[in-house]
């Protein structure tokens, strides 16, 4: 298990729980607005917890403080302790939220049979036929699409998320997102946050973010097509 880094503590990254979050390093996706860029990288590290024991040591000690585990990344599924590191979690009584790009839905089928998440989110970076060639090398929409009905059909409970960051994110994108996604339980709009990015000379507008009113339009457009859209 490749650990790059740990939040002890997070009120924010497991709907409803106190949960600390685990980040796994690396990732297939180049991102240019990816705000863990040493992750994306594959070079950051955790020292505190670089024998795998202490990171289970620490989780039995928060027991009685945390109510869940968040494994993100990187991109979690590209692990090939994913497995046991979600089965350990969830032997010690916690239940396991997962992040993910979507690229792996084997990965995603066989965490979800085997009943080692509880909850998933998937970041939708774009319109899922337009990844490549900025986001990823291939051009391979079949592997999101198969990950967005998996986790519709077989998650206990999750969400669908996208970064809104131009030019990847405009109306017309929202659109096709939302009309992927039809039928969600939980869709969130985010804003862009650029304070540290792994790309930051792929931004020529120098303003990519969206603002409130920018947002509440894009939230508009996508929530007949889910049961609820936040921003966030």
């Amino acid at each position: 298990m490749n650990l790059g880094g740990i939040q002890k503590s997070s009120l924010i990254d497991y709907p409803g729980k106190l949960s600390c979050v685990l980040f796994l390093s690396g990732c297939n996706f180049d991102c240019p607005y990816c705000h863990n860029p040493d992750l994306a990288k594959g070079c950051a590290r955790c020292p505190e917890f670089e024998q795998e024991g202490r990171l289970f040591s620490f989780l039995d000690r928060r027991k009685n403080f945390l109510d869940g585990v968040v494994i993100s990344g990187g991109e979690p599924t590209l692990q090939r302790d994913l497995e046991a590191l979600c089965r350990r979690i969830k032997q010690m009584g916690y239940p396991v939220k997962l992040d993910t790009n979507g690229s792996r839905p084997e990965v995603l089928e066989r965490l979800l049979d085997r009943k080692l998440v509880d909850y998933v989110a998937m970041d939708v970076k774009t319109d899922p036929l337009c990844y490549a060639p900025t986001l990823c090398r291939e051009k391979n929409p079949s592997a999101l699409l198969a990950s967005i009905d998996l986790i519709m059909a077989e998650a206990p409970d999750y969400e669908f998320r996208t970064t809104c960051v131009r030019p990847l994110v405009d109306e017309e994108v929202v659109e096709r997102i939302a009309a992927h996604i039809d039928g969600a339980r939980l869709y969130a709009l985010q804003h862009f946050e650029d304070a540290c990015v792994l790309h930051p000379e792929y931004f020529r507008d120098p303003h990519p973010g969206f603002d409130d009113e920018d947002l509440q339009r894009l939230q508009r457009i996508a929530a007949p097509h889910v049961q609820r859209c936040v921003l966030r």
